[in-house]
């Protein structure tokens, strides 16, 4: 396996900062194409404006996916932790959101509400599109086609099961954190789908992880705060 572009760091040069971090947390409802969508917003307590603020799109509703996800919930406990407004939603059919399982396509219009909400909200940020799993597939795609996200981040990406083609028209920055033991996307196959992809990609490969990096998610917590810092300059990580 070839070694990819990893990050020289070890997790005790970031320990778990999100349990240090104070923000106000908001449930509601986002207005979807089929109805409402179960909602939650992070926004960190510090004053100012972000300079970036995040979607996090769950896995496989069929199969148990909601906001809630543990890898979902980690990453959203993450990029809180260096200062960024989060966005978690429940797909159509999830959770408390209405409409029925589309197969990823109508879910493509859960996304891009989504994004027309955080946009709106904080209209000076940068956009960071984030998916666990399926979410990665339905949420990166919709991230690649819109102007206003400017980053993305894939975590568990279905490469084995799921095309990924679209990757090929998609030059923005992307960090792609995969288990090098993920059942539903092989590192191999990862690297094939990177490998034709333009742009600035970085991936990290989780030694030994599976899809769900039972185990491992401190590992998935640095390779997200290391990549926001070093993109971001003006990010610090947030404290009582």
């Amino acid at each position: 396996m070839r070694a990819g572009r990893r990050i020289g760091y070890t997790f005790s040069d970031f320990p778990p900062l999100f349990m240090l971090v104070h923000h106000d947390s908001r449930n509601f409802f986002l207005h979807g194409p089929v109805g409402r969508l179960e909602a939650i917003l992070w926004t960190p307590a510090r004053h100012g404006s972000p300079p970036l603020a995040a979607l996090i799109c769950h896995p496989h509703p069929l199969f148990g996916g909601t906001m809630h996800n543990k890898v979902v919930y980690h990453a959203a406990k993450s990029i809180d932790a260096v200062g960024v407004p989060v966005l978690r939603f429940n797909f159509r059919g999830a959770g408390l959101s209405a409409g029925s399982h589309d197969h990823g396509q109508g879910e493509q219009g859960d996304v891009r509400a989504a994004i027309e909400f955080l946009a709106a909200a904080f209209p000076s940020a940068g956009l960071l599109v984030a998916g666990f799993s399926f979410g990665s597939w339905v949420g990166l795609r919709v991230g690649c086609a819109d102007g206003r996200v400017s980053e993305l981040l894939g975590m568990g990406i279905p490469v084995n099961n799921s095309d990924f083609s679209y990757f090929s028209r998609c030059s923005k920055p992307k960090l792609i954190v995969q288990g090098t033991s993920d059942e539903h996307g092989a590192w191999e196959h990862v690297e094939q789908v990177l490998a034709i992809t333009p742009g600035d990609n970085r991936v990290v490969f989780v030694s030994g992880a599976d899809h769900f990096f039972s185990g491992r998610l401190d590992e998935l917590d640095l390779a997200i705060t290391k990549w926001l810092l070093e993109r971001h300059s003006e990010l610090r990580p947030l404290r009582p």
